[in-house]
């Protein structure tokens, strides 16, 4: 089943039991659930770091163009696509 796209209005967070840590050993950000971990570069770390529950995709997407001088659309779409490829994964949900 594939579900619908992310839109600038919706609103990420990450479930219970689902975190980013910082792996000191593989100098790394991995983003970990009950029984599963996804190894983050530094695009995707940035980005779930703006995830906090209470800002929607367009404000993240703004709030990253700022933050690197990049063109907003493009940031909400990469942004998007990221995050709706984690709540395939069930690793993060939308209100």
């Amino acid at each position: 089943m594939t579900l619908a796209a992310i839109t600038e209005t919706d609103t990420p967070f990450l479930p219970r039991g689902v975190r980013t840590k910082f792996d000191t050993v593989r100098d790394m950000w991995v983003l970990l659930a009950p029984e599963r971990a996804v190894k983050l570069d530094p695009i995707g770390a940035a980005i779930l770091a703006e995830v906090d529950g209470a800002r929607t995709l367009g404000e993240i997407a703004g709030e990253l163009a700022a933050k690197y001088n990049a063109p907003a659309e493009q940031i909400k779409k990469d942004a998007g696509a990221f995050l709706m490829s984690l709540i395939e994964r069930r690793m993060v949900e939308l209100r």
